[in-house]
């Protein structure tokens, strides 16, 4: 289930299906019994409140996908802002501990630029994308320790409060790597989704099931659904960090990159 959230596009397609058939089973039941005008009525008001209720839930899951997208942004913001830092911080310490530093950063730099631009799920899953992201997290671990230690060193040799500067910043770069995976892997739990496409799939039986002529059966057989998988579609995509085609895009980090270049 989890992985299908990765895969925006076949959310798309398993989800216009169910709605469409949620609709067609809506409109046989129709069709065996006439609601007469008290009952209809009453249908009424359960179907526009279930409409609402869809509508809602619709909503507020945008909005916690499109927090989530936000929250990948910052951090790739603070992690370019961190690694700059550090990387000017370097020069307080001495000369071929700094020269060290600054070369691992450079290479650790690489390694963050590439964690953002792989795409891991398109359409389908891709094994060399998911074994290359691995091997990137297993780098930028290696780094991370290499720069750990390469900060350590000379601020133990020299404990003073400008070596501590050194430490503190490169701190801040290992834990806004820490951040950045995290807010990866928050997402839209699978309940919610089990539970909107529930009331999804009840509002489609309703639609289907209050249709009041052949003409506009099929009518709403095609458009709702179409709506309500469009949503879904937005909704996976940008929830999905490395599915679909929107993405966190590396712009700060590389706009650091061209800067470090700068002599």
């Amino acid at each position: 289930m989890s992985g299908l959230m990765d895969m925006p596009l076949l959310v798309f397609a398993v989800s216009f299906v169910v709605m469409a058939l949620s609709a067609w089973i809506g409109t046989l039941l129709g069709t065996r019994r006439t609601l007469d005008a008290d009952l209809r009525e009453d249908f009424s008001v359960v179907q526009t409140a279930t409409l609402t209720l869809l509508g809602l839930i619709i909503g507020f899951s945008f909005s916690m996908a499109l927090t989530r997208y936000d929250q990948r942004k910052n951090y790739e913001e603070e992690e370019a802002n961190a690694i700059g830092t550090e990387y000017v911080r370097a020069g307080l310490l001495p000369a071929s501990d700094a020269a060290k530093i600054r070369e691992l950063l450079h290479k650790y730099l690489d390694q963050r630029i590439r964690f953002y631009s792989t795409d891991q799920r398109i359409l389908f899953y891709s094994t060399s994308n998911a074994q290359r992201l691995s091997e990137i997290n297993s780098e930028t671990a290696r780094l991370q320790n290499e720069l750990w230690a390469a900060v350590q060193a000379p601020a133990l040799a020299q404990p003073t409060p400008i070596s501590a500067l050194a430490v503190w910043g490169m701190n801040d770069v290992l834990n806004t790597q820490g951040y950045t995976q995290a807010a990866w892997r928050n997402r839209i739990p699978i309940g919610a989704w089990a539970l909107m496409g529930a009331i999804a799939v009840c509002a489609n039986i309703l639609v289907g099931l209050g249709a009041k002529s052949a003409r506009s059966k099929r009518y709403l057989l095609i458009v709702l659904p179409f709506v309500v998988a469009i949503a879904f579609l937005l909704i996976a995509d940008i929830d999905s960090p490395r599915g679909g085609i929107i993405h966190v895009s590396p712009q700060n980090l590389l706009s650091l990159v061209e800067s470090l270049r700068v002599p």
